[in-house]
């Protein structure tokens, strides 16, 4: 019998990084995500179905003007693509660590990626809810999924990197 975990978004937190001006990072949050993931058994290594999706609208950097122009046409291009979708599908482990490799759509574009993933432990919390955590990790390039725009200063400098760093800790509660 299956088991399925949903993500506590309370406990969760998606980010990406992108170098600006190719002398500082900026970071940025999905606020509004989900994470379904079946497993045959508690353990992690039996997952068979691994389904995350962010809403774009979500997107925040700290910075109004910026989360405008990342949700436009330039980038990501809410109006008509609203979500990013990753679809997990083998879920390779070696003890606490684990690639797992998928596809993500952004922009209508799908194109498989590895992320690294850490299995923090599970553990039962104080209202019997048993939970699952892990850290995950991985980098794209952004042009490969039509996020092109692209500026350069008036000294030749590139205004934002093609790689784009992925980050999460996600922490999954045992449904049922």
């Amino acid at each position: 019998m299956a088991i399925l975990w949903k993500i506590d978004p309370a406990h969760s937190e998606i980010q990406f990084k992108v170098k600006h001006l190719m002398i500082t990072t900026v970071t940025g949050y999905f606020r509004t995500f989900n994470l379904e993931v079946e497993t045959e058994t508690e353990d992690f290594h039996t997952a068979k179905r691994i389904e995350f999706t962010a809403d774009i609208d979500s997107i925040d950097t700290n910075n109004d003007q910026r989360d405008t122009h990342l949700k436009s046409a330039d980038f990501f291009d809410s109006a008509n693509h609203d979500q990013l979708r990753f679809v997990g599908g083998k879920y390779e482990s070696h003890g606490d660590e684990a690639k797992l490799h998928g596809d993500l759509t952004i922009r209508g574009i799908t194109k498989p990626i590895t992320l690294d993933v850490e299995f923090m432990g599970t553990v039962v919390d104080p209202y019997g809810q048993y939970k699952a955590g892990f850290t995950v990790k991985g980098k794209i390039k952004r042009k490969e999924f039509n996020l092109t725009w692209d500026a350069v200063t008036e000294a030749g400098s590139v205004v934002v990197s093609d790689d784009v760093r992925l980050m999460a800790e996600v922490q999954l509660i045992k449904q049922g």
